[in-house]
């Protein structure tokens, strides 16, 4: 099979597509002839060596792929061969063949595409993950979600709405801004702005009133969390899922006491290795959304396997917005 091999942590430009044996599946894994590939902001850290995960190398990059079960490992109960299935693995996706654990693979509703599947993968399961379990949601409450026009902003923005939140969507870009509103945000604010740390504030009270936001999701972290903090309401909860700002921030414990804050951290692989439930049961929540109309990847950006480098590249500088994939 055809796989992109990194051999040697580096820039992205430094790593091509190679063949490898096929993989066999393991006792409890799946074989997965990939058809789409779904691109993850952790892919482009990984293979530059800058993510907390660094896989024994050589390996594949690649979290989400969605294609169709060639073979079962013994123990395998969920599958048979011809499903069409969803998998996200901690890397190796991209990959002309994935061999995958049964609890990291799902299987798709016959009404959603390849294309679909990939791109609903890792962000959308973070996303509800972050918003109904650590985020503590309840209905009718107000969401601020930071990145909105990202991979991860852009499910926040569906899921919240889907769920009846008020939702407002922070991006640095109008493009972006506009992209959520066309999914769902009821309202946009820039985080571009000029004294982020005061004017954020302004911005969300000015929509959701002047106790502030009930819940932020932030992908973002660096002065966006620093300021997001000041627009919460009392009994407010953060969930920090990520740092495209480049800098993970710092908060001083005695400003949770003031307002009787929450924060939350979020990250999907620990889910998967010790409340895998959670992820299964957001994934069962989100088919059903998706089948019902109320979330549906926006898959801004199609490339052809072969030109992962600049789906990869464009990616990781930020040049994108909503999905990327990979198609074979």
């Amino acid at each position: 099979m055809r796989a992109v091999v990194i051999h040697e942590f580096g820039p992205i430009d430094s790593h091509k597509i190679e063949d490898l044996p096929d993989p066999v599946p393991g006792p409890k894994e799946i074989l997965i002839d990939t058809k789409v590939i779904g691109l993850n902001y952790p892919d482009t850290l990984m293979v530059q060596g800058l993510y907390q995960a660094k896989p024994d190398r050589p390996f594949a990059p690649g979290r989400d792929a969605s294609g169709v079960v060639t073979a079962v490992g013994d123990e395998v109960t969920r599958f048979k061969v011809g499903d069409h299935a969803l998998a996200q693995v901690r890397w190796g996706a991209y990959a002309e063949k994935v061999a995958a654990p049964e609890d990291r693979s799902f299987l798709m509703p016959d009404e959603m595409d390849f294309i679909g599947a990939a791109a609903i993968g890792t962000v959308y399961p973070t996303a509800h993950v972050a918003l109904m379990l650590r985020g503590q949601y309840e209905d009718g409450e107000s969401v601020l979600v930071n990145g909105a026009g990202g991979g991860i902003g852009l499910a926040g923005v569906q899921i919240a709405k889907a769920k009846g939140a008020l939702v407002i969507a922070g991006d640095i870009t109008e493009e972006k801004r506009q992209l959520a509103l066309d999914n769902g945000a009821d309202h946009a604010i820039d985080l571009s702005i000029d004294d982020l740390r005061e004017n954020l504030r302004q911005e969300v009270f000015a929509v959701a009133g002047k106790g502030g936001v009930d819940i932020v999701l932030d992908p973002v972290g660096g002065d966006v969390f620093d300021a997001s903090l000041r627009a919460l309401a009392f009994f407010g909860r953060i969930v920090t899922i990520g740092y495209a700002s480049g800098r993970i921030p710092e908060a001083k414990a005695n400003y949770f006491n003031v307002k009787s804050l929450v924060l939350a951290g979020m990250g999907l692989d620990m889910h998967f290795r010790l409340k895998p439930e959670t992820v299964h049961d957001a994934m069962a929540d989100l088919f059903d959304l998706y089948l019902k109309g109320k979330v549906k990847p926006a898959v801004t950006g199609t490339y052809p396997f072969e030109e992962f480098k600049t789906a990869m590249s464009l990616f990781g500088a930020g040049k994108t917005m909503g999905k990327t994939v990979l198609t074979l």
